[in-house]
């Protein structure tokens, strides 16, 4: 592991001073990441937004690719597909688990399920995403 929680969460809190996601945790497999839910995430029908599902889940791969790499600032998204699978609880925040499924030398391929916080049997979405690696970056 190249970044440990509070390193990464430094480095989001700097970098993305505007983000309301926090890192809860990063090992050798996977970044759990959490988003607090308010009405600025909920769309028409009460519901959180799909562009807050789809930032919780490019975050959770951000993180776990950082926590591999290390912190690589101009690692950028290349592919995030997203499914949405059941509609998220009212009123609680948005966990994310994002895992490494493939990491080459100039992209990483992860995997991240959304869940309701509290209710970790079902996942409300579930994304693959992408990452670039500056060329300029070895991983090891």
């Amino acid at each position: 592991m190249q970044a440990s929680a509070d390193e990464l969460q430094a480095f989001m809190s700097g970098e993305f001073p505007q983000a309301t996601i926090t890192v809860e945790s990063v090992d050798e497999k996977e970044a759990w990441v959490r988003q607090p839910v308010d009405e600025s995430h909920l769309r028409p029908g009460g519901t959180v937004s799909g562009p807050t599902m789809m930032a919780t889940a490019d975050t959770a791969a951000y993180v776990v690719v950082l926590s591999h790499i290390g912190i690589v600032p101009l690692a950028v998204t290349s592919n995030l597909n997203i499914n949405f699978l059941r509609k998220p609880e009212s009123g609680k925040a948005l966990v994310a688990k994002g895992t490494l499924l493939h990491l080459g030398r100039r992209s990483v391929l992860t995997e991240v399920n959304i869940y309701s916080e509290g209710h970790l049997e079902k996942p409300v979405a579930h994304a693959v995403v992408t990452y670039a690696i500056p060329s300029s970056h070895k991983t090891t």
